[in-house]
């Protein structure tokens, strides 16, 4: 019954990261006609609306304190994350920016290190983390048409990788409440909505819908919105419930080999040679760091 539900686990795991993938395909050609707090607000109302019509119940909460552990998710899971990736996305390419969040899961370690499952970090942790940094700067370092220098666009995706670990240790905290995942889902984009609000009507963000006339923006918005952030939150959420923050991260390094295929068919981004061995390196570093853990699982299970 554990192995079905482990294997569960991964398969939605990795399903997820396959749709996310090519999320940054989407949100760069949105970047045209949208500004980045534009796109994260509409894509996320269209996702609460949608699971609000899945499943229109009200979230009763047994713990009033489990509230602020809502309200944090949204704003790091939501608003911060997506802020912080589309404003990367102005100044990066779309496959320097899969691949530089794809760092995500050394810091979801640390976190976990630190404040949940206090795992040991291993020697493999950190020559991968080594590696994968040096592939991040072969990336940062050479753009997809020549040399070129993506500094700020870089910064901001590392960021953003660091506030998704936040945001997954939140969701494992979440999971552990027992209410229906669509709801606790839900709840989430709530707060997530809530604090974009005031970013929304502070900028230049504006509610003019009939850009959406333009099928392109419509079709993109609609893939953000149902698939990228309904459906696959729910599924994200339900993965780590079944496999945890860190297991569930180990997927996050399949996002770059998403976004560059995606990239180069849909966007034409070329991949120079340094590019090239950046995703390699940093995809192995990924690997070796991550790897480990699942060694020391089989382990434990074997004692238990």
């Amino acid at each position: 019954m554990k192995e079905k539900t482990t294997i569960s686990g991964h398969i939605t795991a990795l399903i997820t990261i396959l749709i996310w993938g090519m999320t940054f395909i989407s949100t760069k050609i949105l970047l045209v006609d949208f500004t980045p707090i534009e796109i994260l607000f509409f894509r996320f109302v269209i996702g609460f609306l949608a699971l609000l019509i899945v499943y229109p119940h009200r979230l009763k909460l047994t713990d009033k304190k489990q509230e602020w552990i809502f309200a944090f998710a949204g704003l790091t899971g939501v608003t911060l994350y997506y802020l912080l990736q589309n404003f990367a996305l102005i100044h990066s390419l779309a496959s320097n920016i899969g691949v530089v969040v794809s760092v995500a899961p050394f810091f979801t370690a640390i976190l976990a290190h630190f404040f949940a499952d206090k795992e040991a970090l291993k020697p493999n942790f950190f020559i991968g983390f080594i590696a994968a940094i040096a592939g991040i700067i072969l990336m940062s370092f050479s753009g997809g048409s020549g040399f070129e220098f993506h500094p700020l666009g870089d910064i901001l995706a590392v960021l953003a990788a660091a506030v998704w670990a936040v945001y997954s240790l939140l969701a494992k905290k979440i999971s552990t409440f027992g209410y229906n995942s669509i709801a606790t889902t839900r709840h989430t984009f709530f707060y997530g909505l809530l604090f974009m609000i005031p970013v929304f009507f502070l900028t230049d963000s504006k509610l003019d819908l009939e850009r959406f006339a333009e099928s392109a923006n419509l079709l993109n918005m609609l893939f953000l919105g149902l698939a990228a952030s309904a459906i696959c939150f729910v599924t994200w959420n339900y993965a780590v419930k079944l496999l945890g923050p860190v297991k569930t991260s180990v997927y996050i390094y399949i996002v770059p080999v998403v976004t560059v295929i995606s990239s180069v068919l849909v966007l034409h981004e070329k991949i120079t040679l340094v590019s090239a061995l950046g995703i390699i390196l940093a995809l192995i570093g990924l690997f070796v760091s991550e790897s480990k853990s699942f060694h020391i699982n089989k382990r434990e299970k074997q004692k238990q």
